[in-house]
């Protein structure tokens, strides 16, 4: 991500390094010294204690001050798994400042829109306007899963583009197969045809929802009636339903009742449950992918498995995850167990954050997790901060000129580290 770091009020990310402190401390004032005259930042040199502040131009050298150092753990970096979301993520003017910014993000959101024809400009129309004036809004499928899809591609491949290298991806829902392109698995042509399908196959169903309940799936067992069924299995306690807009709101009605927490998800479907399944036939006549071999695993948030070689390449697989559960939170549970891992989730919100924050690996500090944008602040600023502790857990990045994360085609390597609610 190539920032000038000179415009005012512009978010841009310092770092070094250095061997030993006295080594930190020089590296530090050789930052400080090109700030103070204007000079190119000099470029961060392989160390094991690190530092990194994402400022501006206004702040840099107070920031720089204050930033804490970071030790790189003797074994090195924990390595990075991609968490992709999928519907209930998104939100109107989701990753726009990251569009109008950075060009490798636009180029692969381009990209993807124009798999849509004529109506990925009507989608980017709606995306990029005013909520008022969109033509369908942003929680219906017609829009929400492009572009999750869209903004998931371009944020992984900013991610990719810094020379991080994922041991691993886990989507959910729509995001496994945002999951399955970046991992190389599809081509960006292949998935982005795989979404608009099954979006497609979803228009004919009749409306529906989908509830986010502060319950256990057994204990919901007994509110569970005609096509309302669990959608999804996202952490101890936290479970979703989905089903026909009149049934669903039936249920939602007893568990208030009840004194059952819930809210709705923003879905105009009923996404994983039985109501959808003349979509699953539907989207499985359209497939048409012939997927290859991943350049990292992906692990499925249906099985909680890695995808084999005979998912990969079955359209009874793809087109059956519009009906099926997602299990999501074991998952994530059955990858934890492979070891530490810095999770980041690679798409709009913090839906996917928030679920691995109950995880206990996660909980107990072995595990940690990133937000790319997790809507506090602006875009630019929250995925330089990204890059920041990516670079202070001890990853190579990409760099360029100003030793900030660079594009895809800008390859200047640092030292090497080891490397949703529906």
């Amino acid at each position: 991500m190539t920032v000038t770091g000179t415009v005012r009020g512009a978010a841009r990310l310092l770092c070094w390094a250095g061997a030993d402190p006295p080594g930190e401390r020089a590296a530090r004032a050789r930052v400080a010294e090109a700030l103070r005259a204007g000079a190119p930042v000099p470029r961060p040199v392989p160390g094991r204690l690190r530092g990194a502040v994402v400022t501006t131009a206004e702040c840099a050298l107070e920031d720089l001050a204050a930033a804490p150092v970071r030790r790189v753990p003797a074994g090195g970096p924990r390595p990075v798994v991609l968490l992709l979301p999928g519907q209930g993520s998104q939100y109107h003017g989701m990753a726009t400042g990251l569009y109008r910014e950075e060009p490798v993000f636009r180029a692969a959101v381009d990209e993807v829109l124009a798999v849509w024809g004529a109506e990925g400009e009507a989608i980017r129309a709606d995306w990029l306007g005013s909520p008022a004036g969109a033509a369908i809004p942003v929680d219906d499928a017609r829009r929400s899963q492009p572009l999750l899809f869209a903004v998931g591609q371009g944020l992984g491949r900013l991610l990719l583009g810094w020379g991080v290298r994922p041991v691993e991806a886990l989507g959910h829902s729509a995001g496994e197969v945002v999951a399955a392109t970046l991992a190389g698995i599809f081509t960006v042509t292949e998935g982005a045809a795989l979404v608009r399908d099954r979006v497609r196959a979803t228009v004919p169903i009749p409306a529906g929802g989908m509830l986010a309940v502060a319950a256990s799936v057994d204990r919901l067992a007994p509110y569970l009636s005609g096509q309302v069924a669990v959608a999804a299995e996202n952490a101890p306690h936290r479970t979703l339903l989905a089903g026909p807009r009149a049934e669903l709101a039936a249920v939602a009605a007893r568990l208030a009742r009840d004194r059952v927490v819930l809210r709705a998800v923003p879905a105009t479907a009923p996404f994983h449950s039985p109501a959808m399944e003349p979509a699953v036939a539907a989207a499985e006549r359209a497939f048409r992918a012939s997927p290859g071999p991943g350049r990292f695993p992906v692990r499925s948030g249906y099985t909680g498995r890695p995808l084999t070689v005979h998912e990969a390449r079955s359209a009874r697989f793809w087109a059956r995850q519009l009906a099926d559960p997602v299990r999501f939170g074991p998952a994530l549970t059955a990858l934890l167990r492979g070891g530490d891992r810095l999770l980041v989730e690679c798409g709009p919100g913090r839906v996917l954050s928030d679920l691995a924050h109950r995880q206990d690996a996660v909980r107990a500090g072995k595990s940690a997790v990133l937000s790319l944008l997790p809507g506090h602040r602006s875009d630019r600023a929250a995925v330089l901060e990204v890059a920041a502790a990516l670079w202070c857990e001890g990853h190579a990045l990409t760099v360029d000129a100003e030793h900030l994360p660079a594009g895809a085609g800008l390859r200047s390597p640092c030292d090497r580290g080891r490397t949703n609610e529906s």
